[in-house]
């Protein structure tokens, strides 16, 4: 692959002041506010972690209740008092912009060559087949079942290993009561999965500051692949999910975690909680770091519908098994095009 041009040094030209042609993105304008959907009275779900994970019989009851809502009605939902630190997330989205500041020189010893590579730098999704591209760089990296992490900037590593498990240790918790959900025992889903050997991968997303933010796109409307994706921000609006057929800007609140379904919460619920499609945007102002933590099953687990959700075989599956890495390699490897790669496995 040849040397690609990141957009943060595009970007940091003063002479910049339109966006190359390959970079336009044909976007649909029309975003709206939550007090504009269903009269104004939807809010997005917040999840109180603590009441999950230590709450009385009633409030563990009410908390269940409203992730199976979260992921019926929305594929969404903020996590809050869950226990993270909140210097930890701080001191990851610091380090995460430490490492877009290096050399280029520097950052390119982690150019992406391969999809299923431990450790990705590179441009906007897949340089090497985008005929649009988007404007984000990134740093992809693989924490679990093995650990993987740059070796700059100074401390990252550290900072990654121990953010990555408090992340893992959320996500079991909300699995469990996903699981719980869905009618099924707590871990139902973690036993189908072997969630213990998940594949957990961390992306570190730059969106700079762009001269013609009306014509560009930080990340085209899609699905995750995996079960559950943890994003984090610096505060800088961009984020959209898409919501009963409209765009709705999402913010969230103080050291919350914004959580998304992904493509394989869809598949194992034979389609009774959606992948929900999202998308980021640009500013001409100020630069947007989000950081991005798709946890998922398996690298060889083969992913289905789970067989007590089919009611004894009275319910047909929705979905073919494919093993996640196949998935997640097939995805990766093309366009990113909405739930075009889930399309690919429904029956």
């Amino acid at each position: 692959m040849a040397t690609f041009s990141s957009i943060k040094r595009m970007a940091d030209d003063p002479n910049l002041t339109c966006i190359p042609p390959s970079y336009v993105f044909q976007i649909e304008q029309a975003v709206v506010h939550l007090d504009d959907v269903e009269g104004g009275e939807e809010t997005i779900p917040i999840i109180d972690y603590s009441l999950l994970t230590s709450g009385t019989r009633e409030q563990r009851i009410k908390i269940i209740q409203d992730l199976r809502y979260a992921c019926q009605e929305w594929g969404f939902f903020m996590v809050i008092n869950h226990g993270v630190n909140e210097g930890l997330m701080k001191r990851m989205l610091k380090s995460c912009k430490e490492f877009f500041h290096l050399t280029e020189e520097e950052k390119m010893e982690f150019q992406d060559k391969h999809v299923l590579d431990p450790i990705r730098y590179g441009t906007s999704f897949n340089a090497s087949v985008d005929d649009i591209f988007f404007w984000r760089d990134y740093l992809k990296v693989k924490v679990h079942p093995e650990f993987h992490s740059p070796d700059k900037p100074t401390g990252f590593r550290q900072v990654l290993e121990e953010y990555a498990k408090a992340v893992r240790v959320i996500v079991r918790g909300l699995l469990g009561g996903i699981s719980e959900s869905l009618d099924l025992d707590s871990d139902c889903i973690g036993r189908a999965l072997d969630i213990e050997s998940s594949l957990q991968i961390l992306t570190a997303n730059l969106y700079p500051p762009c001269p013609q933010p009306g014509l560009a796109m930080g990340f085209p409307p899609h699905s995750d692949h995996g079960l559950l994706t943890m994003l984090i921000h610096n505060g800088i609006s961009g984020l959209q999910i898409q919501h009963r057929g409209k765009w709705v800007s999402v913010d969230g609140l103080p050291n919350a975690f914004l959580v998304n379904t992904g493509d394989h919460m869809e598949i194992l619920s034979n389609g009774k909680y959606k992948s929900v499609l999202h998308r980021a945007t640009v500013n001409n102002k100020a630069t947007r770091i989000s950081i991005a933590t798709s946890n998922g099953p398996s690298p060889e687990a083969v992913v289905s519908p789970v067989h007590d959700l089919l009611e004894n075989g009275c319910s047909p599956a929705g979905y073919i098994g494919m093993k996640y890495k196949d998935y997640l390699e097939l995805q990766q490897s093309n366009k990113l095009d909405g739930k075009s790669c889930l399309d690919r496995v429904k029956v």
